[in-house]
């Protein structure tokens, strides 16, 4: 296939690294961004020349900015869009404090409204493209002390079916995942205890990897997927459906 140049926001870890390098073997060209030097160095890394790292924040318009002024100087044209990049700030409601849940949501969502607005005008001009949203299990099932996070989530959804409906005509498709437990540096820290309470309330017995959230991407920006959108895929191992 033509080579397709994917953004990936978040990348230099986890899940939105396992992306990029799953894109990357499929012969996309990958730009991926992270908050700092260190992280951008990582994705130069793991990618190799096809690929490159960009410093962004999504949840500074200025940052925001300069990457795309960035992307423009490099003539990187991005026709595919993974919104990955996100925080957590836990904590009961009781004792949130409104930077704790600012913070989330300026990120997780304002954040999302950042990155995509700009790619839209060139994907409409293209008439052509592909937009994923990560958001997460939690935003259909809920969870406890993470109310800023999980409405987050369920902002991103709501944000996914309204867009797919604005884009639909112009052979652009949006959609969103929402994983469940994935092996990554940051489940890596649970004890035994949790991972077996984890694992106790997952019909498949076991975390998901986070090659098979990449595997999951991959589908939904593919021609396989083009009669797919405003749907949010569960990759949770059966933990909930809905």
């Amino acid at each position: 296939m033509q080579e397709q140049t994917v953004l990936i926001t978040g990348a230099s870890r986890g899940i939105g690294l396992e992306i990029a390098q799953f894109l990357r073997n499929l012969d996309y060209r990958v730009i991926g961004t992270s908050t700092n030097s260190g992280g951008v160095k990582l994705i130069d890394q793991a990618l190799g020349p096809g690929g490159k790292g960009i410093e962004m924040r999504i949840d500074n318009d200025e940052s925001v900015a300069q990457a795309f002024s960035k992307l423009e100087e490099l003539e990187e044209s991005p026709c595919i869009l993974i919104n990955n990049a996100g925080m957590t700030a836990d904590n009961l409601i009781m004792r949130m404090s409104s930077e704790e849940w600012s913070s989330v949501i300026d990120t997780n969502v304002n954040g999302l409204y950042r990155v995509t607005k700009p790619l839209v005008r060139q994907m409409m001009k293209n008439r052509w493209g592909r937009i994923v949203n990560i958001s997460s299990v939690v935003a259909r099932m809920g969870s406890p002390g993470q109310t800023n996070y999980v409405a987050s989530k369920s902002a991103i959804e709501g944000f996914t079916k309204s867009l797919a409906l604005e884009l639909a005509s112009r052979n652009i498709t949006v959609n969103a995942l929402a994983p469940g437990f994935i092996e990554t540096d940051m489940t890596s820290v649970l004890d035994d205890d949790q991972k077996e309470k984890i694992m106790e309330k997952i019909p498949l017995g076991r975390m998901g990897q986070a090659k098979e959230v990449a595997a999951a991407v991959a589908f939904l920006i593919s021609d396989d997927a083009a009669y797919i959108t405003g749907q949010t895929l569960q990759i949770n191992g059966g933990l909930y459906n809905s």
